[in-house]
């Protein structure tokens, strides 16, 4: 099973960056599927959730970043805009499954940097 980020790069505050994430297993049903980032000492923070027709968003990302997956169900993004230095960090894509076991996958994480 794999789970691969990419997207990630350096961008000016203000800007705009789409990161995506690809599933190695069929995932159009079952699963919640999550942006998490991490921050240079900080936790870990949830991001986006979408698992259809429910969407979830971290309130400081709200009406800024949305999440959005593929009709495959196999992939998912982040659209990020009016990006600003404090959304800096590592992001992570997360596929859990919303059943017993709840097994969970962890992307390797992707840079998202943003800065003038």
């Amino acid at each position: 099973v794999q789970l691969v980020e990419s997207g990630g790069g350096l961008v000016q505050p203000g800007g705009s960056l789409r990161l995506s994430c690809t599933f190695s297993e069929d995932a159009r049903t079952g699963y919640v599927k999550s942006w998490y980032r991490q921050a240079p000492g900080k936790e870990r923070e949830l991001v986006a959730s979408i698992r259809n027709p429910y969407i979830n968003y971290a309130d400081s990302v709200k009406g800024r970043f949305s999440i959005s997956e593929d009709n495959s169900g196999n992939m998912v993004y982040l659209e990020m805009n009016s990006l600003k230095s404090e959304d800096t960090a590592v992001y992570y894509c997360k596929f859990k499954k919303s059943a017993f076991p709840y097994d969970a996958f962890w992307g390797q994480g992707t840079q998202v940097t943003v800065s003038s």
